[in-house]
């Protein structure tokens, strides 16, 4: 009976071993790690990005007033400040052009019908001496106001600023997407403009997660950070307007939520945002690329 006894408890160590080595294998291989919940008028956030004072900036989507958060970067609220001159008809997505100035994507575009898709050019961000001006632009290949089913490729959620231009990705809510997003280039400049289209890419094959809900480019302008639900598409080596023409990987987070803002800390790490989803509270991520 007592050996039987020490060869059961001898199976049951060793079983429990294995279980601790690979839970510790899980934990220490994950890049993804949650940095805290955001506050609650932060639920519906969509778009985040980081200034030279190393502060987050943060703003919501549709059904949410004209408010840029200030966030330290633990995810607290440290300022908010009213946007003059702006409505947030559907605020998605935020980019940074190094030159104290903020571009709010008022782009969010689900039935593809809006005709008044707008930027807008926020400079004076940090010596708190704000402008506010507009770029407002349309498609160059959108004809019908919404398309049919099959076409509804013109929801915008992701954007950055690179070399005195906005890079427009698509969300793209066609009937038959077959997960292809579209490029678009746009003028930084105040005015009216065409958004031009520059490429395409195939994000994924699997329908549930082919959405484009943010993007981000880092300091040195050498790599670009895509955001879908549960992964990090990174572009590299990109040489000219089709950003899609360099190196492209597909990172996988590991964790599903409906993320959508997500921004450089540094060349090697990223901040990721998510919104509320039912119980879940919005949270703050960071994602370690090396």
């Amino acid at each position: 009976m007592e050996s039987k006894k020490i060869i059961i408890l001898k199976l049951f160590t060793l079983i429990l071993l294995a279980a601790l080595s690979i839970s510790c294998q899980k934990v220490t291989t994950s890049r993804l790690s949650k940095v805290n919940k955001l506050p609650k008028v932060l639920n519906e956030i969509s778009g985040i990005t980081v200034l030279p004072n190393h502060k987050l900036y943060a703003i919501n989507d549709s059904g949410n007033d004209n408010t840029l958060f200030i966030l330290s970067q633990k995810g607290n609220i440290e300022q908010q400040v009213k946007i003059p001159n702006a409505k947030n008809i559907d605020w998605e997505d935020l980019a940074y052009d190094k030159n104290n100035t903020i571009y709010i994507g008022d782009f969010g575009n689900n039935k593809n019908k809006r005709k008044d898709l707008t930027i807008y050019k926020v400079s004076g961000i940090l010596t708190n001496t704000i402008n506010v001006s507009k770029i407002e632009f349309v498609f160059e290949d959108q004809k019908k106001f919404p398309p049919k089913k099959k076409n509804l490729n013109f929801d915008v959620e992701a954007f950055i600023h690179l070399n005195h231009s906005l890079y427009l990705f698509t969300k793209n809510r066609s009937s038959k997407s077959e997960g292809i997003t579209k490029l678009y280039k746009v003028s930084d400049s105040s005015g009216k403009h065409i958004a031009k289209l520059v490429g395409t890419y195939e994000v994924c094959e699997n329908s549930s997660d082919c959405f484009i809900t943010g993007a981000a480019i880092n300091q040195s302008q050498n790599k670009i950070a895509l955001l879908t639900h549960q992964n990090v598409i990174l572009l590299s080596n990109f040489k000219d307007d089709n950003l899609f023409n360099g190196s492209i990987k597909n990172l996988k987070l590991h964790h599903y939520s409906q993320k959508e803002g997500i921004c450089f800390k540094n060349d090697t790490t990223l901040f990721i945002t998510d919104e509320k989803t039912g119980d879940k509270k919005a949270c703050l991520y960071e994602y370690q690329l090396e």
